[in-house]
């Protein structure tokens, strides 16, 4: 039964809820935008990290290259969706 218990997606879940509780802590503790800003992106980028290795199994498949690939992908589509909304409603577009 040992064997049959999954340990480390419990203790994924536990970081997750971890950083979950530092990054609402900016909001409560009212932090400068500095720290702010450096304490939600590390801990966003650690969630990622914790959700790519442990719930999306990341690490188990052969094709790595396709994997890491599809997620370069997914990381330019973003960064562009975001560049782009910000051209078109902040910096003048018209």
């Amino acid at each position: 039964m040992k064997d049959l218990f999954p340990k480390q997606h419990v203790m994924g879940f536990g970081f997750s809820l971890l950083l979950t509780i530092v990054a609402l802590s900016v909001v409560k503790f009212d932090m400068s935008f500095n720290m702010a800003f450096g304490i939600l992106l590390v801990t966003a980028i650690a969630q990622a990290t914790v959700q790519l290795v442990l719930f999306m199994h990341i690490g188990e498949s052969e094709d790595k290259k396709t994997l890491y690939t599809t997620i370069l992908y997914a990381v330019f589509v973003g960064v562009v969706t975001i560049l782009g909304t910000l051209f078109a409603m902040i910096w003048g577009y018209n």
